[in-house]
């Protein structure tokens, strides 16, 4: 039989095990749903606050409960099954086609994201009801002194000591020894969930989420709280009892009266907790079908919904994580009759990082062609002179860079991404193995963290970067930023970059832009690349770019070039021309101290 200490020592390690499980359970919920809505300051601050408050209203509501531990059992348990649930519902929930009008749809879209938020408060609740009952637990189990010995007695003792001697310094400290058997267990409990919310989060962001992604660590989490219920159940169920009192109940080992009859309700239970463990375990096993299957149900759902009347039916080929983002192809296919890219590519593979479309077959060349070759006809022969290109991991735009024998610093974050594109057949294309031209440098680092440590100057610089998307990049979207390119500009230098549309996204536009003249740049010029997305022989508009200034103004010079895409659309860019940076009433840039969210697309 086990004696109280133990089982002391027992609720003790429960304690650091749902600790872990809870604060982890939150952290993913919290990246789900910054994938899903954008905003990652966001969405981690809001779900902070529901957990937190969740867990008052928990703790509140423990006063309501009968303290038997048939209950703390049924918590564990429910814990177990609806913690994972909590993914499945948020995916759930986003995978729902939504149709209607532009009003309907944006109701749907805020009512989606409101109810997205529920798990939150349902775990944070049952988290709130551990605290309380794990405490009286504890307590009942201190037995007749409650006092360790041995090795376990000295560690208490010195830790008591160093404490002490810690909180004496900024406090006044109490004389008293502090022996464990004379106080409430109330600290013991609150210290050891702190313990176990610092490992959940310290694992969760260097272990679990990089190694094992969203999908397989609630697997993982959901069968800890299985197995810490079935401990429990195991625990209570057995030990304790050596004796009847008269009127018939059991007693503990120091005499006090313990109920370890859980009930037939709880005897279900048992059962659904069983079949937990071994549905988990097999999840894990099965990790990465499940996970394949899961993803590419809601992804395929959530890609189809994007379009008018669903006209594209879409299919994940394939998908790979790096510790910065998640690379999604999948190949889409029109079956609109009116749908502009049916017919001369469809169906064709599309990239996504994240939530944002990246590249498509019908536009990858029309994509670079606008950024780096139209912005070359600005900035002049660009032999020995050197080029900034921000991001641009995909090597694409370096390979147009390499055919001007320019001098090329390439600066990307994600090191993993860069590696993952090198011989990856989607790039291999288009990229023509441009990481082994002899002027280029690579710096795996962030372009704020880089401009800042660096003295160089470029004669063009080009921001070969994802869209707005959350404040993940907020700060690649800030004054300091661009003030930081301005620095680094030569003389009559010029910077290119991809842009919203002005017509779908003009609040973003407006931010943008005050942004950009706030940092100093003077003038900007609009243009578009164009292609021929069905093969009807006639170009269209597609992405939108601009060239930014801070002083000339030069004219693109479009005489003689050679390059196909540019003779053919030679007229379309002498039109171009350069407008001076305009001023917004009421709206104020984007800094990093000061963020302006209309700076972000979140759709």
């Amino acid at each position: 039989m086990p004696r109280p200490l133990d089982r002391r020592s027992a609720v003790f390690a429960l304690t650091f095990v749902v600790a872990f499980c809870s604060i982890v359970y939150e952290l993913v919920y919290s990246e789900l749903l910054a994938v899903l809505f954008g905003g990652t300051v966001v969405r981690y601050s809001v779900t902070i606050g529901l957990f937190l408050f969740s867990l008052g209203v928990g703790a509140f509501c423990f006063r309501y409960l009968d303290d038997h531990p048939s209950n703390f059992f049924r918590l564990e348990v429910y814990l177990a099954v609806l913690g994972p649930l909590g993914l499945v519902f948020i995916v759930g929930v986003n995978a729902v086609p939504i149709t209607g009008g532009p009003e309907t749809e944006a109701a749907l879209e805020r009512l989606a994201l409101y109810v997205s938020h529920l798990p939150i408060v349902v775990v944070g609740f049952l988290s709130g009801l551990e605290i309380p009952f794990l405490t009286d637990l504890a307590d009942a189990e201190r037995g007749e002194s409650g006092r360790a010995v041995g090795v376990v007695a000295a560690v208490g003792r010195g830790s008591r000591r160093v404490a002490r001697a810690v909180v004496g310094l900024p406090f006044r400290a109490s004389d008293d020894d502090g022996n464990e058997g004379d106080e409430s267990s109330f600290s013991a409990v609150l210290g050891m969930d702190y313990l176990g919310s610092l490992v959940g989060t310290v694992t969760y962001a260097l272990v679990l989420y990089p190694s094992l992604g969203l999908i397989p660590t609630v697997f993982v989490l959901g069968l800890l709280n299985a197995v810490a219920a079935l401990a429990f159940y195991l625990l209570y169920r057995e030990g304790g009892a050596t004796e009847a009192t008269a009127d018939g109940a059991a007693t503990d080992n120091a005499g006090a009266p313990v109920d370890v009859t859980f009930g037939t309700t709880s005897h279900a239970l048992l059962a659904i907790c069983l079949l937990a463990v071994g549905a988990y375990a097999g999840a894990l096993v099965y990790e990465e079908d499940v996970s394949t299957d899961l993803r590419n149900l809601y992804l395929e759902e959530q890609f189809e919904g994007e379009y008018p009347n669903r006209q594209m039916e879409v299919r994940i080929t394939g998908h790979a994580s790096t510790r910065y983002q998640d690379v999604v192809f999948y190949e889409r296919e029109w079956t609109g009759g009116s749908a502009i890219y049916q017919g001369r590519q469809s169906p064709q593979t599309c990239l996504r990082l994240d939530t944002a479309v990246q590249l498509c077959e019908s536009w990858v060349d029309s994509y670079h062609s606008g950024l780096v070759d139209v912005s070359v006809t600005m900035a002049g022969d660009l032999s020995d002179r050197r080029v900034l290109l921000v991001g641009g991991g995909d090597w694409i735009a370096a390979d147009r860079l390499r055919e001007r024998n320019a001098t090329v610093d390439m600066v990307d974050l994600d090191r993993e991404f860069m590696n993952y594109t090198k011989d990856h057949p989607y790039f291999e294309r288009y990229h023509d193995d441009a990481y082994r031209y002899e002027n280029l440098t690579v710096h795996a680092t962030d372009a704020y963290t880089y401009l800042r440590d660096t003295d160089r100057e470029y004669d063009l610089i080009l921001l070969d970067l994802p869209g707005a998307r959350s404040d993940d990049l907020l700060h690649l979207y800030s004054t300091e930023f661009y003030r930081q390119l301005r620095a680094h500009l030569a003389d009559g230098g010029l910077v290119a970059t991809w842009s919203y549309s002005r017509y779908d996204y003009p609040q973003h536009r407006k931010a943008y832009l005050t942004t950009v003249r706030e940092a100093g740049f003077e003038s900007y010029l609009r243009y578009h690349a164009y292609d021929d997305l069905n093969g009807d022989g006639d170009a269209v508009a597609t992405e939108q770019f601009y060239v930014l200034s801070p002083g000339p103004t030069p004219e693109p010079d479009l005489q003689g070039v050679s390059d196909p895409y540019l003779r053919r659309h030679a007229d379309r860019y002498r039109s171009a021309t350069w407008r001076p940076i305009p001023t917004y009433r009421g709206v104020r840039p984007n800094s990093i101290f000061h963020p302006n969210y209309d700076i972000i697309v979140d759709r």
